[in-house]
């Protein structure tokens, strides 16, 4: 269908892109019991879900970040670090996952001539 793509092309998004226009934000969020230490290292292993999906990703005209919040409901239990890295690995699973799902449904507004998804193959 024409999708084939060389490795170091990026296309038109990262062509000549003015600061932080390129920018994804992503939240991630868990109703585990957190401290700011723990949410931060979530957040950064989140990131790697970023990585997964969008290609190149924090680049020098990027703002990537992602956050990471909690409500503070379900204390983590007897081994709070692994279970902050198993989370840290599911919001970055998730995160790519949100990503694709995206990508995948977003749609041209009225009036654009950007191909979405969609029509590029034809699903």
């Amino acid at each position: 269908a024409g999708l084939a793509i060389a490795a170091d092309d990026w296309g038109l998004a990262k062509m000549n892109p003015g600061v932080r226009e390129n920018t994804t934000i992503a939240c991630v969020a868990t109703d585990a019991v957190l401290t700011p230490v723990q949410a931060r290292r979530v957040a950064i292993m989140a990131q790697s879900g970023l990585a997964q999906s969008i290609r190149p990703i924090h680049t020098p005209f990027d703002g990537d970040v992602v956050f990471a919040l909690s409500t503070g409901r379900l204390p983590l239990g007897d081994f709070p670090d692994r279970q902050v890295a198993r989370l840290g690995a599911l919001a970055a699973d998730c995160l790519a996952r949100a990503v694709a799902r995206g990508v995948y449904e977003a749609r041209g507004w009225p009036g654009c001539d950007a191909p979405d998804w969609r029509s590029l193959t034809g699903v």
